[in-house]
């Protein structure tokens, strides 16, 4: 024990070290392409998320009866909505509150709270001086908004007259509604909803399924989708007879979900247990809660993506072994046969899975291990180098990006250094036949963007600090927009490389003209190449003995594997655009059609194709950088910008724009747009100009 306690220190320094000295810089490309494999190159530790935040406790409702009467109206209806939601919730601190904001930041519709605790809700707040109603959908955190009255009882927070002036509203205006979270009980209205069974549920959770009325709201998934229901208080509730609602989710013999009209003609739709944005529960229905709200016709959207970056092709790097040793010279370097055998795995995932049908990973290179004389050949034999060959022969089968030609730290490097790493890894990608874009730069180890260790003498085993975008070199900034790009890849991990949007990027603050698009980093190790090898590094970091004890015992690779895919499946399932970084010698056929790269990207895109019918978009990086680019435009429209107005009447939807730049509408469409249809529906990102109106077509959906 003591032997193995000293080793796996041993491992845990090195594993965890952060390399600072610079490899030997880039001379001129036919220079650098001589170079052949050399000692296995270093990473410092760049973490993923281990699981999403554990939710708060689930709250209980109390159960209330009564209805409100319907009364007269009291609000003016015209056939024009703004594009605008409004969330109403008790107080700042309703735990459905952050729900309903992550979904619709996701999306990136715009959207105002109303907290009743402290608000009053008026005729005035919910339509305009003209008449044009300022909100096309209303979401309830909760059904009846309760508070404690001070004598052992509850009481709404919403006076009976605001609860008539909304349903006033939404009645003249045909606005839909959806309440997040709703117990059995009559009061403030009748859902429908009976006693049943309630109660908290955790981990383990339970497993709804969808009935035809929620296939239909909730089009996106697979008819026969498991939906799982976890952390969360839970009302199994049954359904009145006769009464207008259809249950669109159900558990047994139980009903957890809700959609019908109400006594007064209003459509309603409600879920019967707490949600939480954390949770796969709200990834898998809060976007069909919106769309059904708005009749599919809003700003924003919301697409499912899967990009995966192997870094470091054609390098080697340093190889943990499964007895602990770490082997840096020569270390590890894919063989042609890997290279060979990761194509077919490529081919078999595309085949298996139509959700994945054009998946094409994205391989960020280093040239100077690139042998220049080996011929373009799908064999090993009769080549200096088959790693080149093979991948000359498919390199039309995979997406090459500029990762420089011998991975160096560019934390400190001169311009002039900078700009022939950058540079000549471009002339001999090219010169080999490869097909690599300008404008997309990812630096070894995200280094030069201002994260780093400020002693150059610390210890290897210290980490690096974040200093933020201001702390980049500068030089290299300057080499890189000198060399044509525009993109940087930036990483979730660090707290600056974060932008403050869903699926935006950063632009520069030294640079304005490169965009920083961050990545997700997984636990899957740049040192490791098998499954042995991958566990003890994860137990080594994870497991209760580890550095950073997560886990009550050392995982098997299956359960590792499934922690992993869970991760990425929720970054996916969010809607999430950035891609995934593993590296060269996770992708080595360590059995026959088995990698660790595909291991885990299986495993995801299985659990994805078990949930959800719409495809998974893949695009190359420079359009994964330009929707980015547009995702970052999007917000800082709707952020300043006046809403869209949807003119029924007229199915119309119009628009003055504040900035210059792009937008995105969905159920919208516009010759100068461009149009993506996915799913059930049109998704239109439309350029825009300061100060310019723009007048649109509406496809609204049931």
């Amino acid at each position: 024990m003591a032997a193995r306690t000293k080793w796996i220190a041993s491992v845990l320094a090195t594993l965890t070290a952060v390399a600072f000295a610079g490899l030997p810089a880039a001379g001129a490309a036919e220079d650098a392409a001589r170079h052949g494999p050399k000692h296995g190159h270093r990473h410092g530790l760049i973490r993923g998320d281990v699981a999403r935040p554990a939710p708060p406790p689930p709250p209980k409702l109390r159960v209330v009866n009564g209805p409100l009467e319907p009364g007269r109206s009291r609000v003016a209806g015209t056939g024009k909505v703004a594009l605008r939601v409004l969330v109403i919730a008790l107080d700042s601190a309703d735990f459905g509150l952050s729900t309903w904001k992550a979904v619709l930041d996701r999306i990136g519709t715009p959207y105002d709270v109303l907290t009743a605790r402290t608000e009053q809700l008026t005729a005035d707040r919910l339509v305009r001086s003209d008449g044009t109603g300022r909100y096309h959908a209303v979401l309830l955190t909760d059904n009846a908004l309760l508070q404690p009255d001070g004598s052992g009882g509850y009481v709404s927070a919403f006076e009976p007259a605001e609860w008539q002036t909304l349903w006033d509203y939404e009645r003249n205006h045909r606005i839909r509604q959806v309440s997040l979270y709703t117990s059995w009980g009559t009061f403030p209205e009748d859902y429908c909803l009976r006693p049943g069974v309630e109660g908290g549920v955790g981990g383990s959770g339970l497993s709804a399924t969808l009935t035809p009325a929620g296939a239909g709201l909730f089009d996106r998934l697979v008819a026969d989708a498991d939906v799982p229901i976890t952390f969360s208080y839970v009302y199994r509730s049954t359904l009145a007879p006769g009464c207008g609602a259809q249950p669109t989710l159900m558990v047994g013999d139980h009903v957890l979900g809700v959609v019908g009209t109400s006594a007064d003609g209003r459509e309603r739709a409600a879920l019967t247990f707490s949600s939480n944005e954390f949770l796969p529960q709200t990834d898998i229905l809060g976007y069909g809660l919106v769309r059904w709200a708005t009749r599919g016709v809003f700003t924003g959207e919301l697409r499912h993506w899967i990009n995966v970056d192997v870094d470091d092709w054609f390098n080697s790097t340093d190889h943990l072994y499964p007895d602990g040793h770490l082997e840096t010279d020569p270390g590890f370097r894919l063989s042609g046969s890997d290279a060979a055998g990761t194509n077919a795995q490529q081919n078999a995932l595309r085949a298996g899975y139509p959700a994945a049908a054009g998946f094409t990973l994205n391989l960020p290179y280093n040239g100077g291990d690139l042998t220049p004389s080996a011929p373009s050949r799908c064999s090993g034999s009769g080549t200096p180098d088959a790693l080149t060959s093979y991948s000359k022969c498919l390199k039309g089968n995979f997406r090459w990006v500029n990762h420089t030609v011998s991975h160096p730290e560019m934390n400190f490097l001169d311009y002039s250094t900078s700009r022939r790493e950058i540079a000549d890894n471009l002339t001999i990608g090219r010169q080999a036949g490869l097909t690599v874009p300008t404008d997309v730069l990812k630096t070894p180890a995200y280094s030069g963007l201002g994260v780093y260790h400020p002693d150059p003498n610390a210890p290897d085993t210290e980490p690096p600090v974040d200093f933020g975008l201001r702390a980049s070199n500068q030089a290299m900034l300057t080499a890189a927009a000198d060399v044509g790009a525009r993109y940087l890849h930036g990483n979730m991990s660090f707290q600056s490389h974060r932008p403050s949007c869903f699926n935006c990027g950063i632009r520069h603050p030294l640079r304005p003209e490169l965009l920083v698009v961050p990545d997700w980093p997984t636990n899957i190790g740049y040192q490791v190449t098998t499954p042995a090898e991958e566990t003890l590094l994860y137990n080594s970091l994870y497991g209760p003995n580890g550095r950073f004890p997560y886990y009550d015992h050392d995982l098997s690779y299956p359960e590792l594997l499934n922690y992993e895919s869970e991760v990425a499946l929720q970054h996916v399932m969010s809607g999430s655009a950035y891609a995934h970084t593993l590296h060269q010698g996770n992708l080595r056929q360590f059995a026959p059609g088995r990698s660790l790269t595909f291991d885990w990207l299986r495993t995801v895109v299985d659990r994805y194709s078990t949930r959800f019918s719409v495809p998974l978009r893949n695009p190359d990086w420079p359009s994964l950088a330009r929707y980015v680019d547009a995702r970052t435009s999007h917000f800082a429209e709707i952020r300043g910008g006046a809403d869209a107005v949807w003119d029924r009447a007229t199915n119309t939807v119009t628009r003055t724009s504040t900035t210059t730049g792009s937008l995105f509408l969905t159920g919208v469409t516009h010759a100068s747009g461009t149009t993506d249809r996915y799913g059930a529906e049109l998704i239109t990102r439309l350029p825009i100009t300061a100060g310019t109106t723009v007048v649109a077509t509406a496809v609204p959906r049931p």
